[in-house]
Order: structure tokens, then sequence, then C-alpha cells
């Protein structure tokens, strides 16, 4: 899977293995497993928000469908 902020940082193969070792040095393979646990939960987060948000626009918006068709409905009714 490709990671669309890497593209837009135009990273390479020997880039992104270069990060993974200084990554590696800096936090040790013990550390590794908790920040890659810790940043999946936070994107699973993410999208649940994402989620709820899109849901929450599309309920709004089949919302006012109705009141407008309810409204339209109404007025030729008179």
């Amino acid at each position: 899977m490709i990671v669309p902020f890497l593209l837009f940082l135009d990273v390479g193969g020997g880039e992104l293995l270069l990060i993974l070792i200084a990554v590696f040095l800096l936090f040790g393979p013990k550390k590794i497993p908790e920040i890659a646990r810790g940043i999946g939960k936070e994107m699973h987060e993410f999208q649940k928000a994402t989620k709820d948000i899109t849901e929450e626009i599309e309920n709004s918006k089949n919302e006012i469908v109705e009141n407008s068709t309810e409204i339209d409905d109404r007025e030729k009714e008179k």
C-alpha cells in the first residue's frame, strides 16, 4: 500500500529505508511496535471521525431535501 503523503513528499525506496533505519536507531526494537500500535489506533479514530462527519452531512442533506419537497407539495396544494 502506498501512503499518499509519501507521494506528496516524493520519498523513494532509498529515502524510506534511511528513515526506517533512523527510527530503529532512535527508538530501538522494543519501542517501535508500541509506536506503530499508537499510530494505528489514531488512524482508526480519525477514520471513524471522518465517517461520522460524512454521515452527519448526508443526514442533513437528506433532511433538507425532504423539507424542500414538503414545502413544494404545500405550495402546489394552494
